[in-house]
Protein backbone atom coordinates (compact mmCIF):
# COMPACT_ATOMS: atom_id res chain seq x y z
CA UNK A 1 0.00 0.00 0.00
CA UNK A 2 2.78 2.21 1.06
CA UNK A 3 4.78 1.74 -2.81
CA UNK A 4 1.16 3.02 -3.93
CA UNK A 5 0.58 5.93 -2.49
CA UNK A 6 4.39 7.15 -3.26
CA UNK A 7 3.73 6.07 -6.95
CA UNK A 8 0.11 7.47 -6.85
CA UNK A 9 1.97 10.93 -5.03
CA UNK A 10 4.39 11.38 -7.72
CA UNK A 11 2.00 10.74 -10.84
CA UNK A 12 -0.43 13.42 -9.51
CA UNK A 13 2.18 15.84 -8.39
CA UNK A 14 4.02 15.63 -12.46
CA UNK A 15 0.35 16.22 -14.15
CA UNK A 16 -0.25 18.81 -12.07
CA UNK A 17 2.53 20.59 -12.73
CA UNK A 18 2.07 19.70 -16.40
CA UNK A 19 -1.44 20.73 -16.51
CA UNK A 20 -0.76 23.46 -14.86
CA UNK A 21 2.02 25.13 -17.05
CA UNK A 22 -0.24 23.79 -20.23
CA UNK A 23 -3.17 25.79 -19.03
CA UNK A 24 -0.92 28.56 -18.11
CA UNK A 25 0.46 28.99 -21.48
CA UNK A 26 -3.14 29.15 -23.30
CA UNK A 27 -3.72 31.78 -20.33
CA UNK A 28 -0.50 33.89 -20.36
CA UNK A 29 -1.33 34.14 -24.21
CA UNK A 30 -4.76 34.56 -24.22
CA UNK A 31 -4.11 37.95 -21.90
CA UNK A 32 -1.21 39.01 -24.14
CA UNK A 33 -3.81 39.68 -26.72
CA UNK A 34 -6.72 40.99 -24.27
CA UNK A 35 -8.89 37.90 -24.25
CA UNK A 36 -10.62 37.59 -21.26
CA UNK A 37 -10.05 34.14 -19.59
CA UNK A 38 -12.81 33.35 -17.21
CA UNK A 39 -11.85 29.92 -15.33
CA UNK A 40 -8.39 28.46 -14.51
CA UNK A 41 -8.46 25.18 -12.63
CA UNK A 42 -6.31 22.51 -11.06
CA UNK A 43 -8.10 19.18 -11.64
CA UNK A 44 -11.74 19.05 -13.01
CA UNK A 45 -14.16 20.31 -10.95
CA UNK A 46 -16.94 17.98 -11.75
CA UNK A 47 -20.34 19.03 -10.23
CA UNK A 48 -21.84 16.05 -8.07
CA UNK A 49 -25.07 16.48 -7.35
CA UNK A 50 -25.74 19.89 -5.55
CA UNK A 51 -22.08 20.06 -5.10
CA UNK A 52 -20.28 22.32 -7.67
CA UNK A 53 -17.36 19.93 -7.73
CA UNK A 54 -15.01 22.90 -6.50
CA UNK A 55 -12.62 22.24 -3.54
CA UNK A 56 -11.63 25.64 -3.09
CA UNK A 57 -11.81 28.83 -5.62
CA UNK A 58 -10.84 32.46 -5.55
CA UNK A 59 -11.51 35.41 -8.12
CA UNK A 60 -8.91 38.27 -7.54
CA UNK A 61 -10.38 41.78 -7.12
CA UNK A 62 -8.91 43.15 -10.32
CA UNK A 63 -9.30 40.28 -12.41
CA UNK A 64 -12.20 38.75 -14.53
CA UNK A 65 -10.48 35.20 -14.16
CA UNK A 66 -11.67 32.39 -11.24
CA UNK A 67 -8.88 30.47 -10.49
CA UNK A 68 -8.98 27.10 -7.92
CA UNK A 69 -9.31 23.63 -7.62
CA UNK A 70 -11.62 20.49 -8.54
CA UNK A 71 -11.78 17.04 -6.99
CA UNK A 72 -11.00 14.58 -10.08
CA UNK A 73 -7.42 14.77 -10.45
CA UNK A 74 -7.28 13.92 -14.59
CA UNK A 75 -6.07 17.25 -15.83
CA UNK A 76 -6.81 20.76 -15.78
CA UNK A 77 -8.80 23.52 -17.67
CA UNK A 78 -8.46 27.29 -18.64
CA UNK A 79 -11.69 28.56 -19.83
CA UNK A 80 -11.17 31.47 -22.78
CA UNK A 81 -14.06 33.76 -23.22
CA UNK A 82 -15.63 33.18 -26.72
CA UNK A 83 -14.23 30.12 -27.43
CA UNK A 84 -15.84 26.42 -27.89
CA UNK A 85 -14.08 23.86 -25.95
CA UNK A 86 -14.57 21.05 -24.03
CA UNK A 87 -16.55 23.21 -21.60
CA UNK A 88 -19.07 23.00 -23.89
CA UNK A 89 -20.63 26.70 -22.95
CA UNK A 90 -22.88 27.27 -25.73
CA UNK A 91 -24.97 30.03 -24.63
CA UNK A 92 -21.99 32.45 -24.66
CA UNK A 93 -21.65 31.90 -28.62
CA UNK A 94 -25.53 32.87 -28.97
CA UNK A 95 -24.91 36.41 -27.42
CA UNK A 96 -23.21 39.24 -29.43
CA UNK A 97 -19.84 39.22 -29.87
CA UNK A 98 -17.28 41.24 -27.59
CA UNK A 99 -13.72 42.78 -28.39
CA UNK A 100 -11.98 40.36 -25.15
CA UNK A 101 -13.91 37.33 -26.68
CA UNK A 102 -11.32 35.02 -28.33
CA UNK A 103 -13.34 35.11 -31.52
CA UNK A 104 -13.32 37.68 -32.17
CA UNK A 105 -9.25 38.23 -32.45
CA UNK A 106 -7.27 38.08 -35.21
CA UNK A 107 -6.72 34.27 -36.63
CA UNK A 108 -3.07 34.76 -35.95
CA UNK A 109 -3.67 35.39 -32.50
CA UNK A 110 -5.77 32.68 -31.59
CA UNK A 111 -3.56 30.65 -33.43
CA UNK A 112 -0.76 31.40 -30.74
CA UNK A 113 -3.12 31.06 -28.10
CA UNK A 114 -3.61 27.51 -29.43
CA UNK A 115 -0.52 26.23 -29.80
CA UNK A 116 1.14 28.23 -26.47
CA UNK A 117 0.05 25.35 -24.22
CA UNK A 118 1.84 22.72 -26.47
CA UNK A 119 5.30 25.24 -26.49
CA UNK A 120 5.02 25.67 -23.14
CA UNK A 121 5.26 21.65 -22.22
CA UNK A 122 7.32 21.38 -24.94
CA UNK A 123 10.09 23.81 -23.77
CA UNK A 124 9.40 22.50 -19.87
CA UNK A 125 10.30 19.23 -21.18
CA UNK A 126 13.94 20.33 -22.46
CA UNK A 127 14.67 22.44 -19.83
CA UNK A 128 14.14 20.09 -17.40
CA UNK A 129 16.27 17.74 -19.45
CA UNK A 130 18.81 20.36 -19.23
CA UNK A 131 18.85 20.77 -15.51
CA UNK A 132 18.40 16.99 -15.05
CA UNK A 133 21.93 16.98 -17.44
CA UNK A 134 23.92 20.08 -14.91
CA UNK A 135 22.44 18.61 -11.88
CA UNK A 136 23.37 15.06 -12.33
CA UNK A 137 25.04 14.45 -15.74
CA UNK A 138 25.11 11.01 -17.11
CA UNK A 139 25.91 7.97 -16.34
CA UNK A 140 26.38 5.06 -18.67
CA UNK A 141 28.46 2.01 -19.53
CA UNK A 142 29.37 1.71 -23.45
CA UNK A 143 28.37 -0.66 -25.41
CA UNK A 144 31.78 -0.85 -26.90
CA UNK A 145 32.62 -1.37 -23.14
CA UNK A 146 29.98 -3.77 -22.12
CA UNK A 147 32.71 -7.32 -22.77
CA UNK A 148 30.09 -9.85 -21.96
CA UNK A 149 27.71 -8.46 -24.33
CA UNK A 150 24.00 -9.76 -25.55
CA UNK A 151 21.90 -12.02 -24.82
CA UNK A 152 19.71 -13.25 -28.30
CA UNK A 153 16.62 -14.72 -28.37
CA UNK A 154 15.63 -17.60 -31.45
CA UNK A 155 14.41 -14.88 -34.09
CA UNK A 156 17.61 -12.94 -33.04
CA UNK A 157 20.18 -15.86 -33.81
CA UNK A 158 18.25 -17.17 -36.59
CA UNK A 159 19.09 -13.33 -38.17
CA UNK A 160 22.96 -14.66 -37.44
CA UNK A 161 23.10 -12.92 -33.94
CA UNK A 162 25.01 -14.70 -31.04
CA UNK A 163 25.18 -14.75 -27.52
CA UNK A 164 27.54 -12.59 -25.64
CA UNK A 165 27.98 -10.47 -29.30
CA UNK A 166 28.97 -6.73 -28.75
CA UNK A 167 27.37 -4.45 -30.48
CA UNK A 168 28.66 -1.28 -32.11
CA UNK A 169 26.25 0.02 -34.41
CA UNK A 170 23.94 -0.22 -37.68
CA UNK A 171 23.97 1.45 -40.88
CA UNK A 172 21.36 3.95 -39.16
CA UNK A 173 24.62 4.80 -36.49
CA UNK A 174 27.38 4.13 -33.73
CA UNK A 175 25.37 2.97 -30.35
CA UNK A 176 26.41 4.96 -27.56
CA UNK A 177 24.86 2.47 -24.31
CA UNK A 178 21.82 0.04 -24.20
CA UNK A 179 18.58 1.98 -24.72
CA UNK A 180 14.92 1.30 -26.42
CA UNK A 181 16.75 3.22 -29.18
CA UNK A 182 18.51 -0.01 -29.84
CA UNK A 183 15.97 -1.79 -30.73
CA UNK A 184 14.34 0.95 -32.82
CA UNK A 185 17.54 0.89 -34.82
CA UNK A 186 17.62 -2.77 -35.09
CA UNK A 187 13.99 -2.89 -36.70
CA UNK A 188 14.70 -0.42 -39.41
CA UNK A 189 18.03 -1.35 -40.13
CA UNK A 190 19.43 -3.14 -42.75
CA UNK A 191 22.95 -4.15 -41.12
CA UNK A 192 24.56 -4.41 -37.85
CA UNK A 193 28.07 -4.90 -36.74
CA UNK A 194 29.07 -6.84 -33.76
CA UNK A 195 32.11 -7.76 -31.92
CA UNK A 196 32.77 -11.38 -31.98
CA UNK A 197 35.54 -13.12 -30.26
CA UNK A 198 37.72 -9.88 -30.83
CA UNK A 199 36.76 -9.02 -34.48
CA UNK A 200 34.26 -6.79 -36.18
CA UNK A 201 31.38 -9.28 -38.17
CA UNK A 202 28.25 -7.40 -40.03
CA UNK A 203 25.07 -8.84 -39.87
CA UNK A 204 22.49 -8.62 -43.02
CA UNK A 205 19.35 -7.13 -41.42
CA UNK A 206 15.74 -7.14 -43.27
CA UNK A 207 14.86 -3.13 -42.54
CA UNK A 208 12.09 -4.11 -41.09
CA UNK A 209 11.74 -6.02 -37.82
CA UNK A 210 8.19 -5.48 -36.06
CA UNK A 211 9.70 -3.13 -32.93
CA UNK A 212 6.71 -3.90 -30.58
CA UNK A 213 7.39 -8.11 -31.10
CA UNK A 214 11.31 -7.18 -30.44
CA UNK A 215 10.18 -5.44 -27.07
CA UNK A 216 6.78 -7.77 -26.20
CA UNK A 217 8.48 -11.36 -27.20
CA UNK A 218 9.32 -14.15 -24.35
CA UNK A 219 12.36 -13.67 -24.08
CA UNK A 220 13.41 -10.55 -25.66
CA UNK A 221 15.26 -9.93 -29.06
CA UNK A 222 17.91 -9.18 -27.30
CA UNK A 223 19.01 -7.98 -23.54
CA UNK A 224 22.51 -7.51 -21.30
CA UNK A 225 24.13 -10.93 -20.60
CA UNK A 226 23.70 -11.06 -17.35
CA UNK A 227 25.43 -14.30 -15.33
CA UNK A 228 23.36 -16.62 -13.86
CA UNK A 229 25.47 -15.66 -10.42
CA UNK A 230 23.63 -15.07 -7.07
CA UNK A 231 24.74 -12.11 -5.72
CA UNK A 232 22.95 -11.39 -2.69
CA UNK A 233 20.25 -13.47 -0.88
CA UNK A 234 16.98 -12.18 1.15
CA UNK A 235 16.54 -14.10 4.10
CA UNK A 236 12.97 -12.68 4.58
CA UNK A 237 10.70 -11.14 2.24
CA UNK A 238 7.14 -9.50 2.53
CA UNK A 239 3.67 -11.91 3.11
CA UNK A 240 2.82 -9.88 -0.13
CA UNK A 241 3.49 -6.50 -1.34
CA UNK A 242 3.27 -4.09 1.30
CA UNK A 243 2.20 -6.04 3.63
CA UNK A 244 4.34 -5.90 7.36
CA UNK A 245 4.27 -9.64 7.97
CA UNK A 246 7.09 -11.60 6.56
CA UNK A 247 8.85 -15.16 5.58
CA UNK A 248 11.82 -16.57 5.61
CA UNK A 249 12.69 -16.81 1.83
CA UNK A 250 13.44 -19.75 -0.34
CA UNK A 251 16.85 -18.75 -1.29
CA UNK A 252 17.31 -18.53 2.06
CA UNK A 253 15.99 -22.00 3.03
CA UNK A 254 17.74 -23.61 0.01
CA UNK A 255 21.02 -22.29 1.20
CA UNK A 256 21.82 -19.91 -1.16
CA UNK A 257 24.90 -18.07 -1.08
CA UNK A 258 26.28 -15.13 -2.62
CA UNK A 259 28.78 -16.52 -5.71
CA UNK A 260 26.70 -19.92 -6.50
CA UNK A 261 25.74 -20.06 -9.60
CA UNK A 262 22.46 -21.68 -10.74
CA UNK A 263 23.45 -24.36 -13.44
CA UNK A 264 19.77 -25.49 -14.51
CA UNK A 265 16.12 -24.96 -13.71
CA UNK A 266 13.71 -28.04 -13.43
CA UNK A 267 16.27 -29.79 -15.33
CA UNK A 268 16.80 -27.79 -18.10
CA UNK A 269 20.22 -26.32 -18.75
CA UNK A 270 20.34 -22.66 -18.24
CA UNK A 271 23.59 -20.57 -19.17
CA UNK A 272 22.63 -16.94 -17.99
CA UNK A 273 20.37 -15.18 -15.65
CA UNK A 274 18.57 -14.55 -19.11
CA UNK A 275 17.56 -17.84 -19.41
CA UNK A 276 16.91 -18.20 -15.37
CA UNK A 277 13.97 -15.54 -15.25
CA UNK A 278 12.75 -16.89 -19.04
CA UNK A 279 12.35 -20.55 -17.35
CA UNK A 280 10.67 -18.86 -14.45
CA UNK A 281 8.29 -16.43 -16.70
CA UNK A 282 7.20 -19.91 -18.24
CA UNK A 283 6.14 -21.43 -15.18
CA UNK A 284 4.04 -18.36 -14.50
CA UNK A 285 2.40 -18.87 -17.93
CA UNK A 286 1.27 -22.31 -16.71
CA UNK A 287 0.68 -21.20 -13.24
CA UNK A 288 -2.30 -18.81 -15.01
CA UNK A 289 -3.85 -21.63 -17.24
CA UNK A 290 -3.68 -24.55 -13.95
CA UNK A 291 -7.19 -25.56 -12.73
CA UNK A 292 -6.89 -27.30 -9.28
CA UNK A 293 -4.81 -26.22 -6.33
CA UNK A 294 -2.69 -29.59 -6.72
CA UNK A 295 -1.26 -27.98 -10.32
CA UNK A 296 -0.81 -25.26 -8.61
CA UNK A 297 1.86 -26.65 -5.68
CA UNK A 298 3.16 -29.27 -8.64
CA UNK A 299 4.12 -26.12 -10.53
CA UNK A 300 5.71 -24.21 -7.93
CA UNK A 301 7.84 -26.95 -6.59
CA UNK A 302 10.88 -25.64 -8.49
CA UNK A 303 14.10 -27.60 -8.51
CA UNK A 304 17.92 -26.05 -9.87
CA UNK A 305 21.26 -26.94 -9.88
CA UNK A 306 23.99 -25.45 -8.25
CA UNK A 307 27.54 -25.20 -8.62
CA UNK A 308 28.93 -23.74 -5.22
CA UNK A 309 30.62 -21.00 -4.99
CA UNK A 310 34.63 -21.58 -4.18
CA UNK A 311 34.40 -24.94 -4.60
CA UNK A 312 33.55 -28.13 -7.76
CA UNK A 313 30.48 -29.12 -5.70
CA UNK A 314 27.60 -29.29 -7.37
CA UNK A 315 24.04 -29.57 -5.18
CA UNK A 316 20.87 -29.73 -6.45
CA UNK A 317 18.32 -27.79 -4.20
CA UNK A 318 14.19 -27.47 -4.16
CA UNK A 319 11.60 -24.79 -3.08
CA UNK A 320 8.10 -24.77 -2.80
CA UNK A 321 7.30 -21.11 -4.20
CA UNK A 322 4.26 -18.90 -3.04
CA UNK A 323 2.10 -17.93 -5.87
CA UNK A 324 4.57 -14.87 -6.91
CA UNK A 325 7.20 -17.12 -7.88
CA UNK A 326 9.79 -15.21 -6.18
CA UNK A 327 13.12 -16.89 -4.95
CA UNK A 328 14.79 -14.14 -2.67
CA UNK A 329 17.66 -13.65 -3.96
CA UNK A 330 19.46 -10.99 -6.95
CA UNK A 331 22.00 -11.43 -9.57
CA UNK A 332 24.29 -8.77 -9.94
CA UNK A 333 22.56 -5.29 -11.28
CA UNK A 334 23.76 -3.95 -14.45
CA UNK A 335 25.90 -0.74 -13.78
CA UNK A 336 27.85 -3.53 -10.61
CA UNK A 337 28.62 -5.79 -13.58
CA UNK A 338 30.60 -2.96 -15.25
CA UNK A 339 31.60 -1.16 -12.35
CA UNK A 340 34.59 0.65 -13.01
CA UNK A 341 33.66 1.13 -16.44
CA UNK A 342 31.31 3.49 -16.64
CA UNK A 343 31.60 6.76 -18.33
CA UNK A 344 30.25 9.15 -16.58
CA UNK A 345 29.86 13.04 -17.74
CA UNK A 346 29.29 15.79 -16.38
CA UNK A 347 28.00 19.60 -17.80
CA UNK A 348 28.41 23.00 -16.98
CA UNK A 349 25.46 25.00 -16.87
CA UNK A 350 25.67 26.47 -20.10
CA UNK A 351 27.10 23.04 -21.50
CA UNK A 352 23.62 21.52 -19.99
CA UNK A 353 21.26 23.10 -22.29
CA UNK A 354 22.33 21.75 -25.81
CA UNK A 355 23.00 18.44 -23.90
CA UNK A 356 19.57 18.73 -22.50
CA UNK A 357 17.87 19.71 -26.03
CA UNK A 358 19.86 17.06 -27.85
CA UNK A 359 18.03 14.44 -24.88
CA UNK A 360 15.11 15.90 -25.61
CA UNK A 361 14.80 16.00 -29.26
CA UNK A 362 15.80 11.95 -29.72
CA UNK A 363 12.89 11.16 -26.74
CA UNK A 364 10.13 13.21 -28.76
CA UNK A 365 11.58 11.34 -32.53
CA UNK A 366 11.23 8.00 -31.14
CA UNK A 367 8.42 8.60 -29.49
CA UNK A 368 6.45 10.08 -32.92
CA UNK A 369 8.53 7.08 -34.85
CA UNK A 370 6.66 4.47 -32.26
CA UNK A 371 3.05 6.03 -32.99
CA UNK A 372 2.52 3.68 -36.07
CA UNK A 373 2.36 0.97 -33.97
CA UNK A 374 -0.62 2.02 -32.31
CA UNK A 375 -2.81 1.88 -35.19
CA UNK A 376 -2.15 -2.36 -35.67
CA UNK A 377 -3.76 -4.70 -33.39
CA UNK A 378 -0.82 -5.15 -31.11
CA UNK A 379 -0.38 -1.18 -30.81
CA UNK A 380 -3.74 -0.80 -29.48
CA UNK A 381 -3.05 -3.45 -27.12
CA UNK A 382 0.02 -2.12 -25.94
CA UNK A 383 -2.03 1.11 -25.13
CA UNK A 384 -1.98 2.34 -21.25
CA UNK A 385 -3.73 4.29 -18.93
CA UNK A 386 -3.97 6.22 -15.79
CA UNK A 387 -2.54 3.10 -13.90
CA UNK A 388 0.21 2.60 -16.74
CA UNK A 389 1.40 6.05 -16.36
CA UNK A 390 1.56 5.93 -12.65
CA UNK A 391 3.25 2.28 -12.64
CA UNK A 392 6.27 3.97 -14.44
CA UNK A 393 7.28 6.13 -11.43
CA UNK A 394 9.79 4.33 -8.79
CA UNK A 395 8.50 2.86 -5.81
CA UNK A 396 10.67 5.28 -3.54
CA UNK A 397 10.87 9.30 -4.11
CA UNK A 398 13.94 9.49 -6.49
CA UNK A 399 13.90 13.18 -7.56
CA UNK A 400 15.96 12.14 -10.79
CA UNK A 401 13.62 9.67 -11.90
CA UNK A 402 10.49 12.28 -11.04
CA UNK A 403 11.92 14.88 -12.54
CA UNK A 404 13.19 12.27 -16.26
CA UNK A 405 9.36 10.88 -15.71
CA UNK A 406 8.08 14.47 -15.69
CA UNK A 407 10.10 15.74 -18.36
CA UNK A 408 8.65 12.37 -20.71
CA UNK A 409 5.11 12.94 -19.60
CA UNK A 410 5.69 16.75 -20.83
CA UNK A 411 6.81 15.70 -24.57
CA UNK A 412 4.30 13.11 -24.38
CA UNK A 413 0.97 15.85 -23.30
CA UNK A 414 2.64 18.24 -25.86
CA UNK A 415 2.76 15.52 -28.95
CA UNK A 416 -0.83 14.40 -28.19
CA UNK A 417 -2.23 17.71 -27.92
CA UNK A 418 -1.07 18.88 -31.14
CA UNK A 419 -2.81 16.24 -33.10
CA UNK A 420 -5.51 17.35 -35.31
CA UNK A 421 -8.04 16.04 -33.33
CA UNK A 422 -11.08 17.99 -32.40
CA UNK A 423 -11.13 19.38 -28.40
CA UNK A 424 -7.55 18.99 -28.68
CA UNK A 425 -5.26 21.93 -29.42
CA UNK A 426 -4.31 20.35 -32.93
CA UNK A 427 -8.07 20.39 -33.68
CA UNK A 428 -8.30 24.22 -33.23
CA UNK A 429 -5.18 24.68 -34.69
CA UNK A 430 -6.47 23.02 -37.82
CA UNK A 431 -9.58 24.79 -38.26
CA UNK A 432 -7.50 27.98 -37.88
CA UNK A 433 -5.28 27.30 -40.67
CA UNK A 434 -7.93 25.95 -42.40
CA UNK A 435 -9.06 29.88 -42.07
CA UNK A 436 -5.83 31.65 -42.45
CA UNK A 437 -5.46 29.85 -45.96
CA UNK A 438 -9.26 29.59 -47.17
CA UNK A 439 -9.76 33.15 -45.54
CA UNK A 440 -13.02 31.52 -44.68
CA UNK A 441 -14.06 30.60 -41.26
CA UNK A 442 -15.79 27.75 -39.77
CA UNK A 443 -19.69 27.90 -38.66
CA UNK A 444 -20.35 27.80 -34.68
CA UNK A 445 -22.48 24.65 -35.60
CA UNK A 446 -19.90 23.06 -37.11
CA UNK A 447 -17.49 23.49 -34.47
CA UNK A 448 -19.56 22.14 -32.10
CA UNK A 449 -20.02 19.36 -33.52
CA UNK A 450 -16.63 18.65 -34.17
CA UNK A 451 -15.91 19.37 -30.42
CA UNK A 452 -18.61 16.70 -29.93
CA UNK A 453 -17.02 14.15 -32.52
CA UNK A 454 -13.10 14.91 -30.61
CA UNK A 455 -14.52 14.69 -27.24
CA UNK A 456 -16.51 11.09 -28.22
CA UNK A 457 -12.89 10.30 -29.45
CA UNK A 458 -10.92 11.00 -26.65
CA UNK A 459 -13.13 9.20 -24.20
CA UNK A 460 -12.87 6.25 -26.43
CA UNK A 461 -8.90 5.87 -26.63
CA UNK A 462 -9.23 6.59 -22.23
CA UNK A 463 -11.52 4.14 -22.04
CA UNK A 464 -9.20 1.44 -24.15
CA UNK A 465 -6.50 2.29 -22.55
CA UNK A 466 -7.43 2.02 -18.78
CA UNK A 467 -9.46 -0.76 -20.35
CA UNK A 468 -5.76 -2.40 -21.40
CA UNK A 469 -4.48 -1.66 -17.79
CA UNK A 470 -7.35 -3.80 -16.02
CA UNK A 471 -7.21 -6.67 -18.45
CA UNK A 472 -3.52 -6.44 -17.29
CA UNK A 473 -3.99 -6.30 -13.85
CA UNK A 474 -6.24 -9.50 -13.74
CA UNK A 475 -4.27 -11.32 -15.90
CA UNK A 476 -6.10 -11.34 -18.72
CA UNK A 477 -3.69 -9.27 -21.60
CA UNK A 478 0.16 -9.43 -21.09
Amino acid sequence: MEIFIIKLLQFILSISLLVLLHEGGHALASKLFGVRVEKFFVFFDVTVGKWSGKLFKFKPKTSETEYGMGWLPLGGYCKIAGMIDESMDTEQMKRDPQPWEFRTKPAWQRLIIMVAGVVVNFVLALFIYSMIMFHWGEEYVAMKDMSMGMKFNSEAKQLGFQDHDILLGTDRGTFRDFNVDVYRDLSEAHYADVLRGGKKVRIDLPGKLNLLDMLKSTPRFLAPFTPAVVDSVLQRMPVAEGSKDSIVTPASQMGLQKGDRILSVNGKAIDSYNEFTDEIGSVEDQLSVVKTHADSLKLRAVTITVAKAGSQKVDTLKANLGADLKFGFFAASFLKLYEGRTTHVNYSFLESFPAGVKYGWDVLAGYVSDMKYVFTADGAKSLGGFGSIGSLFPSTWDWYMFWKMTAFLSIILAFMNILPIPALDGGHVLFLLYEMITRRKPSETFMIRAEYVGITILILLMVVANLNDILRWIGVMQ
